[in-house]
């Protein structure tokens, strides 16, 4: 019988430094996450400007959030199947694009409800 781990707060606190320090070295390492952080950055400000509601606010939260989300796996992915099978691989090949299209994907919903959002503002 397997016996739970006790909570334990100083725990809890090194598991958010564990995931803070993935962040900050994912953005510093990958091309697109520093992309991406110029778009979440203009988002904020164009928010700001435009006086986006709390509704809105938060709909454009959650698009950017699956945009990042979906980049960070994409990653994960990509150097895991790395790992697992470095030389060039069909399946590997297919796995690493699929993920990628995941990215786009997020992408593209991301723009468009902002299209949504900020055409109406703008006009």
């Amino acid at each position: 019988m397997i016996h739970p781990e006790k909570f334990s707060l100083r725990s809890r606190i090194k598991s958010f430094r564990y995931a803070i320090a993935g962040i900050v070295k994912f953005v510093r390492q990958e091309h697109n996450a520093r992309i991406h952080a110029i778009a979440t950055v203009a988002v904020i400000i164009a928010g700001i400007l435009f006086h986006v509601s709390y509704s809105e606010a938060a709909t454009l939260a959650v698009v950017t959030g699956g945009v990042w989300i979906t980049e960070m796996l994409n990653t994960c992915l990509e150097r895991m199947a790395d790992v697992v099978h470095p030389a060039a691989h069909p399946t590997i090949k297919f796995i690493k694009d699929l993920a990628a299209g995941a990215v786009l994907v997020a992408a593209i919903t991301a723009v468009v409800v902002a299209l949504f959002i900020f055409i109406p503002k703008l006009l």
